[in-house]
């Protein structure tokens, strides 16, 4: 009885402490850890416009410093204006060495725990993306770049993205409690991916845009109504979520889709690789969200071979994810008044 108990749904043991663990960290936003973004772009030989865009925190940004190993002479002074969340930093320079065969750091990076994505086109063309990490905080220019540079990058960025979109993370773990069959777990998981994936493209491309305030309230509010559902489902009622989970997960899906779209748009796209850049990350979101799940199986299986799974769990663990989403939710409503 002790193995058998443990299945898809009854998942508790491990989303209970999952849910407790962030509800210590949810004094901070749930995208608290954004990248950092470098545009360089050469208007003529040796003549480049510079935007460099700094996660703030509060009144506060990170002490971030782009640098360059060849000799770089300012044009104009740093123009800062803030955005809400980030700093923009806006400059003209003149190089007396091609970039390309040079070395660009991020300074301070590597006192983070964030990443720092930068992006270059020069005056022939060519472009170069890369993505620099507090572990390597600095990268060689390269006179071009691989197609498989730019897709590796943003598969990385897609992955990053999730791996820290705690929201993200709690409403699939949510659904996971919904769904006790591994077929209609993929089905409802493949909904939810399709969905995200028509929103993050036309919200990134600009076709259709909306609010990042009310789309990140909205978001925590959903994963409250998961919650709920949890809730429903073991007191023996029926529902839409219950019967029919692909379908509210594809929903929430389009919703959600705007959240990731938010931070794609924050990171830039390359403009001669924008369809690919997409597809990269979209891809990165979508290993990121499988080893999310790969990873919470496990641990509900190791924890099943271990101690019995109480009776009350899953409306336990439904009520601790419902706690922390009715605090990101309150947080995030009085946001969109301030």
């Amino acid at each position: 009885m002790l193995v058998r108990a443990v299945r898809i749904g009854t998942a508790p043991v491990w989303l209970i402490v999952l849910a407790a663990a962030m509800l210590f960290s949810v004094s901070a936003s749930a995208h608290e850890i954004r990248p950092a973004y470098l545009s360089i772009q050469e208007d003529a030989p040796n003549d480049f416009s510079v935007l460099f865009k700094t996660p703030m925190q509060g009144d506060a940004r990170l002490a971030l410093t782009a640098l360059f190993s060849g000799r770089v002479e300012m044009v104009t002074p740093v123009v800062s204006h803030p955005t809400g969340d980030a700093m923009v930093q806006t400059w003209h320079m003149r190089t007396f060495e091609p970039l390309a065969g040079q070395t660009v750091l991020v300074d301070g990076l590597q006192n983070t725990m964030t990443d720092a994505l930068v992006h270059l086109v020069l005056a022939s063309g060519n472009t170069w993306t890369a993505r620099l990490t507090p572990g390597a905080p600095s990268a060689l220019i390269p006179a071009s770049q691989s197609i498989w540079g730019v897709f590796t990058t943003y598969v990385g960025q897609g992955i990053s993205h999730i791996a820290f979109g705690f929201d993200h993370l709690l409403f699939v773990a949510g659904l996971m409690l919904i769904v006790r069959d591994w077929r209609k777990l993929v089905k409802a998981v493949t909904a939810f991916t399709v969905a995200h994936s028509i929103t993050l493209t036309c919200a990134t491309l600009g076709w259709v845009t909306l609010p990042s305030r009310p789309v990140e309230a909205m978001i925590a509010i959903s994963i409250v109504m998961v919650a709920a559902e949890v809730v429903r489902m073991e007191r023996g009622e029926l529902s839409l979520a219950i019967v029919r989970p692909w379908m509210v997960a594809f929903a929430f899906g389009l919703l959600h889709g705007f959240g990731f779209a938010g931070a794609l748009v924050e990171l830039g796209l390359p403009q001669g690789d924008i369809p690919l850049a997409l597809l990269a990350f979209n891809i990165g979101v979508e290993l990121g969200q499988l080893a999310f799940i790969g990873l919470l199986l496990t641990a509900v299986y190791l924890a099943g071979r271990l101690v019995a799974i109480p009776r009350h769990a899953a409306v336990a663990s439904a009520y601790a994810i419902g706690t922390v989403a009715a605090f990101w939710s309150a947080q995030r409503l009085d946001a969109m008044f301030l």
